[in-house]
Parts: structure tokens; sequence; C-alpha cells
């Protein structure tokens, strides 16, 4: 068979190289012995390939049509394995670095349906009230049926101001949802905390970013910074999707002293890793409650499990999402890039998480609130009636608003306030 050379050819084939290359890399890695497969399914690829190129109704883009084949394999594979576009690798770039514009939400694969794992607090899919475990099947009124993750991303990503249209459908509801979302300028802080009952921490960690363990260390020192020392602390990982693996680790060292962290194993000696806490002298040594729920994945449930196994805190809520899988990515040479799982995470007591998630020490489930319209009657306390002897000067002061706020706070939310009352009764057993 006779082949002319022309300049459209010759990228066709540059490219069909370099896809050839590519499966070439990942099978001498992955598994040596395969030649009778991967590389004898080669020349049926290449066939194909060719009659495409040639018969096709329309001429054809041969980036286009590799990138589909490479995104096809990968896809194969499992729902957190990509091939990314240089457009979606920087999206993803963005995304560990905590601004990026766009809706707020965290999605997975599930049952071939785009999931939303959680909407991140007080942003737009937060507010507009999507929740976790709503199955996108609809973006701009386009079915996502044939959707990966990355293009649902790149569809829900755009420019601050503008509008977008998801429909779900959610357990409990007969009919599908829809919400119009406007795009905003996303600057997560991943870690926020407060104080309860003066002397009980709270600190949340909505994800795990570049700066995620820094800004934990920060929040401490200022809960520490008070007059009264803490006598508890309640980490809240509910709805943490997860991110960097490095950032988990950093964060469970925060919290131990000496103790495996988390482990990794895979089908190569480099994907084999072992990562251990490092004693500082800085760990708060309070008695700790870490609240979980089924949006606790990925890098929120290797802290779980590590603060778990070494006996340095309870969990407190519902079973986790169960992301146990480690991903890289490789750079590939025209800008884009292959995020490919690589092995699999392990507790410190050698548990794997995939697909089965962390069970929390004391199962409390939430309970939405209910709307209480009748007004209560106000409680009369000594300072309230008239002729009163008056408190000893400065006591009291300031603490009604503060009792108020935290009153309001806990009503909202049953697993707070079950994580509270435990610590407070740790404190009280401890005295006795």
């Amino acid at each position: 068979m006779k082949i002319r050379f022309n300049q459209k050819r010759g990228l066709f084939l540059s490219v069909f190289l370099a896809f050839t290359l590519l499966i070439v890399m990942i099978g001498v890695c992955a598994a040596r012995a395969s030649d009778t497969g991967i590389y004898k399914n080669l020349k049926l690829f290449n066939e194909v390939l060719n009659m495409v190129e040639k018969n096709y109704v329309e001429e054809i883009d041969p980036t286009a049509v590799i990138h589909g084949a490479i995104q096809g394999m990968i896809k194969s594979l499992d729902p957190h394995s990509a091939f990314m576009t240089a457009e979606q690798y920087r999206d993803l770039q963005a995304d560990t670095k905590g601004t990026f514009s766009g809706l707020g939400i965290v999605i997975t694969m599930q049952d071939d349906t785009i999931t939303v794992v959680a909407p991140i607090e007080d942003k737009p899919a937060f507010v507009a009230g999507v929740k976790a475990g709503d199955k996108i099947i609809k973006i701009n009124g386009e079915s996502t049926k044939d959707f990966t993750i990355l293009d649902a991303v790149h569809k829900l990503r755009g420019e601050k101001g503008t509008t977008v249209t998801i429909t779900v459908t959610r357990e409990g509801e007969e009919a599908p949802l829809s919400f119009d979302i406007v795009r905003d300028t996303i600057e997560i802080k991943s870690v926020k905390h407060t104080m309860y009952s003066r002397n009980i921490g709270y600190i949340r960690i909505s994800n795990f970013q570049e700066t995620t363990a820094d800004e934990l260390i920060a929040a401490l020192a200022k809960i520490r910074s008070g007059d009264v020392p803490i006598k508890g602390l309640v980490l809240d990982l509910r709805n943490n999707p997860g991110g960097l693996l490095g950032q988990s680790v950093e964060v469970s060292d925060v919290f131990l002293k000496s103790g495996i962290i988390v482990s990794s194993k895979g089908r190569t000696k480099n994907s084999v890793r072992i990562s251990e806490a490092r004693d500082d002298g800085m760990e708060p040594e309070c008695p700790m409650v870490v609240l979980i729920n089924g949006g606790t994945a990925s890098a929120a449930e290797i802290v779980s499990g590590a603060l778990r196994d070494n006996r340095r805190a309870i969990l407190l809520g519902t079973q986790t999402f169960g992301k146990g899988s480690v991903q890289t990515i490789v750079p590939l040479n025209d800008g884009s890039a292959l995020k490919l799982t690589i092995a699999k995470y392990y507790t410190p007591n050698g548990e794997s998480i995939q697909a089965k998630g962390v069970a929390p020490d004391i199962v409390v489930e939430y309970v939405k609130p209910v709307a209480d319209t009748k007004d209560k009657p106000k409680q009369i306390r000594e300072k309230d009636l008239e002729g009163h002897i008056a408190g000893e000067k400065g006591e009291g002061e300031g603490i009604e608003e503060k009792t108020g706020r935290e009153i309001a706070d806990l009503k909202k939310d049953n697993q707070l306030k079950s994580a509270i009352d435990l610590l407070r009764t740790w404190e009280v057993f401890k005295k006795m």
C-alpha cells in the first residue's frame, strides 16, 4: 500500500506515534508480561485509526481523534483516572491554589452519573440548595450521560456573573430539580474556627489545598491564645471532599506525636509509601472529636483514619464516602496531562478505605432542625428581678450574647451538639 506523505498526514502519524509511545510507557511500567494483550491489540487500533482517517465522511482533526481515543482508554479504568486537555489541566491546577470561577461544587462519577460529593459552604451551589448526593443529569439543558468528570467541570466553570442551569435528581424527590446558579469567584479559605463553652475549640476544614496545614496551625494558635485553656477540640470534616494527599498528611501530623499516618500500595515499587508523624512539641493534647459523614472523602478520610487508629480522636457522625485511591498527575509534552490511579491507601491499622469508607465510633445521624414558630416565654433569672442585689463587677459580662449564639448553632446541628456534649462529659468525669 502506498502512503503519500503530506503535512496533514505527517501530523496524523506523529500524533499516532505519540499515542503509541504513551501506551508503551504505561505498559512497560505497569506490566511487562502483558505483551500478548495490550501490544497485540495495537494492531487492531491501528487498523481502525487508519480506516477512520481515510474513509470517514468528513475530514478529521487528528489531535481530536487521538485525544478521544486516549480518553476512552483511561475512562475504562476507574472514575478517578482521566486524560486532561491543556485547558482541563489548568482548571485542576487552579483548584489546588484555592481560587477559580465557578459554582463551588465538588463532583465525582458514581454509577456512570455525575454526582455531587459536597457543595462548598457559603458558595453559589450551596446557597442555591444543591446537596451532597445530588445526581447532575443536565447542564444548561445538555444531558451529562456521556460526560467525564472533566467535561462536567469545564461546563460548570465560567466567567464570574454568568449563569449556569443544572438539573439534578435527588433521593426522596419524585421529579428532577433545576437550579439557576450565578458563577462567582471561588476563593476558598479551607479552615474556619471558633470557641464553644469558652473552653472547647471548633475547627472546620472544608477541603485540602496548598495552604490548609498553615491555615490549621494559625487557627490553633488563635484558639490557644485565649484566657481560658482549651479542654477539648472538635475537628469538623463533614462534607469535606478531600484534595491534596500531602496536605492530609501534614494536617494529621499537627495532632500526632508519632505513629503511621497513612500507607499506600500499588503495582510498582514507587507507589509503596508510608507516612509517619513527627513530634514537634506543639501538638494539642486535649481530647478530640472528629465529625464525619457521607460527604467526607479522600484526604479527609485519611485524616479521620489516622486520628482514629492512633487513638488520638473519637469519630462521631456517619459512614464516610469511601474514596481510597491515590492519583498521580503526569504532565505531557503538549500541555495536557494524565491523571492516573496508581495505588490504594490504607489506614495505620492496615484497613483499605476504598468503596468502604471509615466507620464512626459513635453513630449520630444528622437531624434536620424543625422550625420553631412558637414564642417561648423568657426564662426569668435573678438579675431580672426588680431590686436584685448586683453581682460582683465583671461577672457574667459578655457571656449572655455568646451563649445565645452558641445555643443557636447547636440547635441547628445535632451532630456538633453531640460532639460538644461528649467533650463536656469527658471533662466532668476527669474531675470525679
